[in-house]
């Protein structure tokens, strides 16, 4: 098991198979995830399944690459989801939709409570 790494969405990249391919260079992962994530439609070569994170400057996955979500936060510089202004968005929401409450029940973790937003 990897340590826990949030991405901005909420996932623990250290769990995705993207990272931890790219991390351990583990090529016969990528080939499995390769036929997995692919189809006739849209193949997915092994040399695709590389990704250092959402919230890395490095390489990634071509989904993470293209990800709304991900791209607001990175736009708005904050951490995750969590602590943004617009927590809660449509984009945001859509997501949850999609990838399940897990991603949300972290990001509620994260979310700054009133005593941290008051002076000290």
């Amino acid at each position: 098991m990897t340590k826990t790494l949030t991405g901005y969405c909420g996932l623990d990249c250290g769990e995705c198979p993207a990272y931890v391919a790219y991390r351990t260079n583990d090529d016969e992962l990528r080939a499995k995830m390769a036929k997995e994530w692919g189809s006739a439609d849209s193949p997915v070569s092994p040399s695709d399944i590389n990704c250092a994170s959402c919230t890395s400057d490095g390489v990634r996955w071509t989904w993470c690459q293209q990800c709304a979500v991900r791209i607001c936060a990175a736009e708005r510089n904050v951490t995750t989801c969590a602590v943004c202004p617009d927590y809660g968005c449509e984009r945001l929401e859509a997501f949850f939709s999609m990838a399940g409450e897990e991603a949300r029940q972290k990001l509620e973790a994260l979310r700054p409570t009133a005593a941290d937003a008051s002076p000290s």
